[in-house]
């Protein structure tokens, strides 16, 4: 008999874990976790790159924790988290020290080489805060169909970096919080207009923590539109037999 599970909070629906170990060519173990859907290959895979660790950002995140509970089952989603070097969540320490957004992009592309090894389908970069200026960054010279940005600040990214995605065939999206502490959406509209064919969307009453079940949904069901939109939206319930 199925059991029907309110998928709110905390909620973790059936999924295959592994904790992995990503390697970066200067030399640094970074610890991470692959989620995969139990039954069936993955469709696409996203590739978390997180907030920044000095301010609390790290894997465990709750929107990447709840993406990694939930979309494996709901949107046939592989999820890769991990935390850039020197960053420490409940999953663990990885080796080395912040770089301030330079060396991690040695970080980026040890995730996406790792993804690459696995035979992994369909690469996208997720960032969020912090996250999104290292997938600007970098994500522009990895082989990833796309970038998908949460509460991106731009406060280290260049207008030169910017203008690279303009001349890319890489599909961009960001998800502007209406009252971020950082880049409102009108101020989003204005730095991004570097490049033309970003799909900028506002997003009512969020914040830039995306605090709240409303604003977790919100989040996943837009990264479900993108990557795998035959499973948008995402359903309130899930049967489990």
């Amino acid at each position: 008999m199925s059991e029907v599970i309110d998928v709110r909070s905390s909620v973790e629906l059936p999924s295959k874990r592994e904790a992995v170990t990503l390697v970066t060519d200067d030399g640094l173990k970074l610890v991470a976790e692959l989620a995969m859907p139990v039954d069936r290959q993955p469709v696409a895979t996203l590739i978390m790159l997180h907030p920044l660790p000095t301010h609390g950002g790290f894997m465990d995140s709750h929107i990447y924790r709840k993406a990694a509970n939930r979309l494996p089952a709901m949107a046939d989603l592989a999820i890769l988290r991990f935390n850039t070097r020197g960053t420490e969540s409940p999953h663990g320490k990885s080796e080395g020290e912040f770089g301030h957004g330079v060396a991690e992009s040695a970080d980026v592309r040890a995730a996406v080489q790792f993804a690459i090894d696995r035979k992994l389908p369909n690469l996208w970069v997720v960032g969020w805060s912090f996250g999104t200026e290292l997938a600007l960054k970098y994500a522009i010279d990895e082989p990833v169909l796309g970038a998908i940005l949460l509460s991106p600040p731009l406060h280290r990214t260049s207008d030169e970096e910017l203008a690279r995605w303009a001349q890319s065939e890489k599909r961009l999206v960001a998800l502007v919080p209406e009252f971020d502490d950082y880049l409102t959406p009108a101020a989003a509209a204005e730095r991004f207009s570097l490049i033309p064919n970003i799909e900028l969307i506002a997003i009512d009453g969020a914040k830039h923590l995306w605090v709240g079940e409303a604003a977790t949904k919100r989040v996943l069901d837009e990264i479900v539109k993108v990557v795998n939109p035959g499973r948008y939206p995402l359903p309130e319930t899930y049967s489990v037999d």
